[in-house]
């Protein structure tokens, strides 16, 4: 028999999505120091970390489904737990983001929206140059769809806004479920 303990704060899972370059990992690493600063459990989960840790999770659209789909789990977990975890990941299907919220109690989808050449022009790693070269294939925005969130709980435009802002306007979101 299995003893289950309720956790001793509520979790949840922010899922911040868009195209390589929008701004995901810098907001989220902004976010869990103001959850960490609130005294909050937080876990971040990144798409470029953890595939350094998976290297042969491919680029196929079967390949990035089945990695979100390993990601959402270990995020619902967490989040079972009382751990707030914040995601960035590009997670470019539709699809694959429904059904990591299907699999979390309280999923919070964000949309970190931003026009491909405003990315491009941001691109420190020099992945947009590669995929245009013909270096790398099925890259999201170029040769392969980014699919936009039909209904996300908050769109940050990180064209128009600064990280400060976007970062508050997130912040300013999740007072609604947790008290900070």
């Amino acid at each position: 028999m299995t003893t289950r303990y309720p956790p001793k704060e509520k979790g949840l899972v922010l899922w911040l999505t868009g195209l390589s370059g929008a701004g995901k990992t810098t907001l989220a690493k902004y976010i869990v120091k103001d959850l960490e600063a609130a005294g909050r459990a937080v876990e971040r989960l990144d798409g470029d970390v953890l595939r350094g840790y998976f290297p042969s999770t491919g680029f196929t659209r079967e390949a990035r489904d089945e990695h979100i789909r390993r990601v959402g789990f270990m995020a619902s977990l967490l989040e079972k737990h009382g751990v707030i975890v914040v995601c960035s990941f590009i997670s470019p299907y539709r699809q694959a983001r429904r059904g990591v919220r299907q699999m979390c109690r309280h999923f919070i989808e964000i949309y970190v929206k931003a026009p491909v050449e405003e990315c491009e022009r941001r691109d420190v790693k020099g992945l947009y140059a590669r995929a245009r070269a013909g270096k790398i294939a099925n890259f999201t925005g170029l040769d392969d769809p980014y699919e936009e969130p039909e209904n996300p709980e908050l769109v940050i435009d990180t064209e128009q806004m600064t990280e400060e802002d976007a970062v508050q306007a997130i912040m300013n979101y999740l007072k609604q479920y947790l008290e900070l």
